[in-house]
């Protein structure tokens, strides 16, 4: 089963995820896409925070970029593999100062998706349901996310939203 976790921040998002994978039954792979933004205090310490809540015997996977390479890569029967976050790694992409590279990898994505056999569970962030962001660079991330979930949602088997911890069904079998 392929999954689409949105929802805010600390809404319950990854704990969802980490519950989901655990009851997969599969062995889990955990794609983390922080990269770089690991250098930033406050994001070290939800990073910290997220590596403590995590069962010790999950492989861990650090993967800023190349999502789709790194997803083809550990696929495997059996298996149930996590992407927190997609959020994340669009914005790195975008910070990444190539246009083209950012295409090559969301369509990478996008193509990949329904090759995957294995569970997998991915994660954003809902960043659309604010106010229009000011900067030209927040406002291209803004419309990148919403239009990168729909297209991610369209593919999968189920989408959750997740508002304070609480799943709400959007598309699949209710949790």
């Amino acid at each position: 089963m392929q999954q689409l976790i949105l929802g805010g921040a600390r809404s319950g998002k990854s704990r969802l995820a980490e519950r989901l994978a655990c009851e997969s039954g599969g062995e889990v792979v955990y794609v983390a896409t922080a990269g770089w933004h690991a250098d930033d205090p406050e994001m070290g310490l939800r990073i910290e925070q997220h590596r403590q809540r995590r069962p010790a015997q999950w492989l861990l996977v650090e993967e800023p970029l190349h999502l789709a390479r790194a997803l083809q890569r550990y696929q495997a029967d059996g298996r149930c593999l996590i992407v927190d976050c997609l959020t994340l790694w669009l914005s790195n992409l975008l910070l990444s100062d190539d246009a083209a590279h950012f295409e090559s990898e969301s369509e990478a994505l996008l193509n990949l998706l329904p090759d995957i056999e294995c569970d997998l569970i991915l994660v954003a962030n809902e960043v659309g349901m604010g106010i229009v962001p000011m900067g030209a660079l927040s406002r291209r991330f803004q419309d990148e996310s919403g239009w990168m979930q729909q297209r991610v949602a369209a593919l999968v088997d189920r989408v959750v939203l997740t508002v304070a911890g609480l799943p709400l069904t959007l598309k699949g079998d209710r949790l």
